[in-house]
């Protein structure tokens, strides 16, 4: 009997739609091979619904995020959109809605993609970022006084709670115990930041007394991000607040080979989680068929993973590594494939699995 699971698409704007169309249609050409039946509704948030009706994020919308098992994000982001409008209206509404806490970024290398970093190879460049989803900067706690003037003064707080930082780094610690990771760092500013890093800090190595088998580490931002690049190989899972992971999981899309190959996940573990591709909506490529579809592909692995089916998300990962060796480049219109070819490739593997 087929397992079935209910999958809310957010293609959005731009190449959004198009990425979308590619992982569904791995999806929808490979599930039967594993006993599973995806439900996939549409939803058509975005920069176009926006300039139209004015409208955001809808109590519709939310009911039937609800009635889904997960979401399957494209891209949000419109060129005739004031930036923060779409990403706060849209993005941080519904992880925050969801309590979508983690945001989940592996920065993998993968066989046959380039690399700027010299002499690093796929065993150099496999590791991965929890990232605090709901507060710190992001929060929404700030504001404006005399607004408009020459005396003119924005906030804006960072907003740090034992609470959201304890289950981050504890989803941190159970990730690195049951993905076979040995060593977690603590990516923070507590030498500038000294209270709410400080708090960071604290729980950390608190948490950490739970599990003495993981070896735990600590790094400043600002030397972690230079060890990324020079010694990548040194990291294996970091935990980090909002402002932190957003800044240094764009630094670990570009070492992995860019945002073509780079998946996220904003995860509610009890609840409606939302995986996407991190690269923004590219408005230029729309509809030009040249998009790399790969890091949507990637987000769909990680959506099966989260949803429990572990075996179709590793064939996934395998068939995505396949289609990668082939491509002359990752960069978006020279791939040496068209964005529905690589979807095909994608496919092709995935069946030869199972023949």
């Amino acid at each position: 009997m087929s397992k079935e699971f209910n999958i809310t698409l957010l293609p959005g704007d731009g190449t959004g739609p198009e990425v979308v169309n590619e992982a569904v249609k791995v999806l929808e050409n490979t599930s039967e091979q594993y006993k599973i039946k995806f439900n996939f509704t549409n939803n058509d948030l975005g920069g176009d619904r926006y300039l139209n009706t004015g409208e955001l994020v809808t109590e519709k919308d939310i009911e039937q995020f609800k009635n889904s098992d997960a979401v399957l994000l494209g891209a949000i982001g419109h060129p005739d959109v004031k930036p923060g409008i779409l990403e706060q209206g849209i993005l941080l509404k519904l992880r925050k809605e969801f309590d979508q806490y983690i945001n989940l970024r592996p920065v993998v290398l993968y066989p046959g993609v380039e690399t700027p970093l010299a002499n690093k190879s796929p065993e150099d460049i496999n590791f991965v970022v929890v990232r605090e989803n709901t507060e710190g900067l992001y929060a929404g706690a700030g504001g404006y006084i005399h607004f408009g003037t020459e005396n003119e003064i924005a906030t804006q707080e960072s907003i740090n709670s034992y609470y959201a930082i304890h289950r981050c780094i504890k989803y941190a610690f159970e990730y690195t115990k049951n993905n076979n990771r040995k060593k977690i760092t603590l990516c923070a500013k507590t030498n500038v930041l000294t209270y709410a890093h400080d708090l960071w800090e604290r729980i950390f190595y608190d948490v950490a007394k739970d599990y003495p088998e993981i070896e735990t580490d600590y790094g400043h931002v600002d030397a972690v991000c230079m060890w990324m690049v020079k010694n990548p190989e040194w990291f294996d899972v970091i935990v980090t607040d909002n402002m932190f992971g957003d800044i240094i999981t764009d630094l670990g899309a570009m070492i992995q080979g860019g945002m073509g190959i780079a998946a996220g996940g904003n995860i509610n573990p009890e609840g409606v989680s939302m995986f996407e591709p991190i690269g923004g909506s590219a408005p230029k490529y729309t509809n030009k068929n040249v998009i790399n579809p790969l890091a949507c592909i990637g987000a769909a692995a990680m959506m099966v993973k989260q949803l429990g089916e572990e075996n179709y998300a590793e064939d996934i990962e395998k068939a995505i590594i396949e289609t990668a060796i082939k491509l002359d480049s990752l960069s978006a219109g020279k791939m040496g494939m068209s964005t529905s070819e690589v979807g095909d490739s994608v496919v092709k593997y995935m069946q030869q699995v199972n023949d």
